[in-house]
């Protein structure tokens, strides 16, 4: 039965370790992500575009469609 509670202590010892080390990873900056911002500039473009085909139709947009069918 002690060897259990020896298992546990250190099951949590090693939990510990690893938090620890994953706190410290965060604070040294080793996962913020220095690649993304320079490349979402380039498919910025699509961004927009995919979004305007799925946005609904303005009332105003309406009105300029409706000008110009009578200009033809």
């Amino acid at each position: 039965m002690s060897i259990i509670y020896m298992l546990l202590a250190i099951s949590v010892v090693v939990a510990v370790v690893f938090f620890v080390a994953f706190i410290l990873s965060v604070r040294q900056g080793q996962y913020d992500d220095t690649y993304t911002p320079s490349v979402r500039m380039l498919f910025e473009d699509e961004l927009v575009k995919g979004a305007s085909k799925t946005s609904k139709a303005t009332p105003q947009s309406k009105t300029q469609n409706n000008a110009n069918r009578k200009l033809k």
